[in-house]
């Protein structure tokens, strides 16, 4: 596998600038021979909930119709290449049909004759690759010959990060991603989960967004922030530790990376020899903002260490956790149907959460349409 993530300048969206791009990070990337005729090809893009493409919270439409045009270039037919993802909550025909109506990737699909995937069942995967667990996967990862990550670039509220790596997320059909959540409530053993998620799906590479970054509160509730490029790379952990360094993050605190760290699979942070491409691109980018449940999360790595020693006992009461604002929620239950723990309920119409069983997943303010769900702040954080 090739360690090297290979940049790419795209300072818009529109279809010479794109393609211009993804076909420069095709050209240098060896993985890249593996599309030809004949091949059945998978794009699994960021589909988080059903959010139009100028939020930068999905992956932009632009980027999925130039991959799929790259393939169709290499010989692949558009009726071998599939786009499928899961949103957030039930997997039905439905709900998936319209996110990706909303996020505009339908329509691409449609020009470009590509097979859109909605709803459906998913399958067992063979465990593979040193994965510890098995997963439900959607019928096309199953099915696919090569698998082609497309992320965004993204903050997460519990992870830090949400690229190329957590997208594989969405591989997971419906709410079985809630019990995962479930089975995993510390951020450890979900970060250690995704890394075993990564080595059963094995994606071939990933191509970035990052034409539009969503700095702040992400996976959804932040804001656009414009960085200009596209990356790609067949290590998805390279990718990802080549983000953190752009973002500000500290690859240890990013629960995946340090999973995969403990575990041999990568190293501790991004070697900038590894950076390919148009490389002046990789630099830090300037006020990057992380999500605020993030610095009070890894209080205890920044605690003068005379008191390090106390925050484990005290982290339940003082960890970030998801707080609703009542005058801002419209009553939808998305976020009480998505809860693993099922400690949100809807009373008078308005939502409301259990803190005691509150596993600060996040996964209801990943789902809520109109950002009701902030995060609770203990003042003395702010103050330590």
């Amino acid at each position: 596998m090739d360690d090297r993530v290979f940049f790419a300048a795209a300072p818009r969206y529109d279809a010479e600038t794109v393609d211009r791009a993804v076909e420069a990070l095709l050209a240098q990337l060896p993985a890249a021979a593996l599309l030809g005729p004949g091949k059945k090809v998978l794009l699994k893009p960021n589909l988080l909930s059903g959010t139009a493409p100028e939020r930068a919270v999905t992956t932009h439409p632009a980027v999925v119709a130039a991959v799929i045009r790259a393939a169709k270039r290499r010989g692949v037919a558009a009726s071998d290449i599939a786009v499928a993802d899961s949103p957030g909550g039930p997997h039905t025909a439905g709900r998936v049909k319209a996110a990706w109506k909303i996020s505009g990737i339908a329509a691409v699909c449609a020009a470009e004759g590509a097979v859109l995937v909605a709803g459906g069942a998913g399958g067992e995967a063979p465990r593979a690759g040193g994965a510890k667990r098995r997963f439900t996967l959607l019928e096309p990862v199953l099915a696919a010959d090569v698998i082609i990550d497309l992320p965004k670039f993204k903050t997460h509220m519990m992870t830090g990060l949400s690229a190329a790596t957590k997208n594989l997320f969405g591989c997971i059909p419906g709410l079985q991603k809630a019990e995962w959540h479930m089975r995993c409530p510390k951020k450890e053993d979900f970060g250690d989960m995704l890394v075993d998620l990564l080595l059963t799906v094995r994606p071939s590479f990933a191509v970035l967004d990052a034409v539009t970054a969503h700095e702040g509160n992400g996976p959804s509730g932040g804001s656009p922030r414009a960085t200009g490029f596209l990356a790609a790379s067949e290590n998805l952990l390279s990718m990802d530790l080549a983000l953190c360094a752009m973002a500000g993050l500290a690859p240890g605190q990013v629960p995946y990376l340090a999973a995969a760290h403990g575990r041999g699979l990568c190293p501790a942070a991004f070697d900038p020899a590894l950076a390919a491409g148009e490389t002046a691109l990789f630099k830090p980018v300037e006020h990057f903002r992380l999500p605020d449940s993030w610095r009070r999360m890894n209080f205890s790595d920044s605690a003068p260490r005379p008191v390090r020693w106390a925050v484990p006992a005290v982290e339940k009461w003082v960890a970030p956790r998801p707080v609703i604002d009542p005058g801002r929620c419209i009553g939808c239950g998305r976020c009480a149907e998505i809860c693993p723990q099922n400690t949100i309920g809807l009373k008078n119409k308005k939502a409301h959460i259990k803190p005691k069983a509150c596993i600060r997943c996040f996964c209801c303010h990943e789902v809520c349409p109109v950002q009701a769900i902030d995060t609770k702040r203990f003042f003395l954080f702010k103050k330590l």
